[in-house]
């Protein structure tokens, strides 16, 4: 069939399908009758609200960032607390922090309770526990200067941008960063990596293996962890060598230099420290661009006898109940930094295959919408 008939081709019921309910949506008329109908009025409540909250994300996103500039949670720690106690103690004027308040408790940050005063909501609770949400929510003020003006990003105009910087070695010049250039984005993921370890290690057991390789390791967070739950397991980690120093001086702090070492190099063009039975690889592959993740998985590949697996953990893409998460979030946050994209699990199997990983399986995690793991086997 040429060009032509293609294009002269009578559409399929699907497309037919979504003409006939794209155009209905459209019509103000239709809008106006499903919000009336009521058998139509919740369907259509819930699109304008949906629709609205895309609308509003931004300012959502601000109240959260007040808060945690605030450090409102931990001010509501210990029990709920009046509006002029929490004016008095963050600094605010009263009408500010009622609007702040009323604010956070219509996002479920923030609860009401007897006296008119205010105490943790679920949400806020749950990001008092956890620590590297709230560096990522100061983090996320880059990410907002970089998408001020996001078609200029999506047409390449932008010579230079905020995260690009941050996360230096996405410009190709990782061999030449110091400590000041590499230390704040290490902390950052370290204060994050918790929550992503204990999913991890609660997804595939490390009984069997002799000795881990955590690959791109940062300062050491994850080994730390690994460290906890197999202290039989010997471990090394492999980063750029101002990276690696961090690390060292984190496992000296913890009392694990006995069984933890640290080797500094780049993985682009030095061989990976050898003797691993099992390697890692958490939140890497996705910064990198094709080319570039490709000579990672191969590295890693080339440092595992064979039998020996992989492991590749990771946000990914089409991650059900999480779609927008990969597609949205991380597509732009890896736009902005210059470097990499999300992947599906099946173009992360396909690029484990080519480079002569002979098995692979996705294996369930507890929080898939934050990380899940590819195990790859040698």
């Amino acid at each position: 069939m040429d060009s032509r008939s293609r294009h002269c081709a009578r559409p399929g019921w699907r497309e037919r399908w979504l003409g006939l309910r794209n155009r209905l949506l459209a019509d103000p008329g239709f809008q106006r009758w499903a919000s009336a109908f009521p058998f139509t009025r919740p369907v259509a409540n819930r699109r304008a609200r949906a629709l609205f909250d895309l609308c509003a994300g931004f300012v959502y996103s601000q109240v959260l960032f007040a808060c945690i500039e605030l450090d409102l949670f931990r001010l509501l720690a210990d029990g709920p607390r009046g509006p002029g106690d929490l004016a008095r103690l963050t600094g605010l004027p009263l009408s500010g922090l009622l609007r702040l308040v009323k604010g956070a408790e219509s996002l479920g940050l923030l609860e009401r309770v007897e006296g008119d005063r205010y105490a943790l909501g679920q949400l806020g609770a749950a990001l008092l526990g956890n620590g590297g949400v709230a560096e990522m929510v100061r983090h996320h003020a880059m990410l907002y200067r970089d998408l001020e003006d996001p078609v200029a990003l999506l047409r390449g105009d932008r010579d230079r941008t905020d995260l690009g910087s941050y996360w230096a070695y996405a410009s190709g010049a990782a061999g030449r960063l110091d400590a000041a250039q590499t230390r704040d984005y290490s902390d950052l993921m370290g204060a994050s990596q918790a929550l992503i370890a204990g999913d991890l290690l609660d997804a595939y057991s490390l009984a069997g293996h002799r000795h881990l390789l955590d690959i791109g390791g940062g300062n050491g967070a994850f080994l730390s962890a690994v460290a906890g739950r197999w202290p039989h397991l010997r471990l090394t980690l492999f980063d750029l060598p101002s990276v690696a120093d961090q690390a060292r001086a984190r496992f000296e702090r913890e009392g694990l230099e006995d069984r933890a070492s640290a080797v500094g190099g780049d993985v682009f063009c030095d061989p990976l420290p050898a003797g691993a039975d099992c390697c890692s690889l958490v939140r890497v592959v996705h910064d990198h661009d094709d080319a570039a993740a490709l000579a990672v998985l191969r590295a890693a590949r080339a440092a595992l006898p064979p039998g020996g697996v992989l492991l590749v953990a990771e946000p990914m893409s089409d991650t059900p109940g999480a779609e927008p998460i990969g597609e949205a979030y991380f597509g732009f946050y890896l736009l902005a930094m210059g470097s990499g994209r999300p992947r599906t699990p099946g173009e992360l199997i396909s690029m484990l295959r080519a480079v002569g990983f002979r098995q692979v399986r996705l294996r369930p995690t507890r929080r898939p919408l934050l990380t899940r793991l590819l195990v790859a086997t040698a």
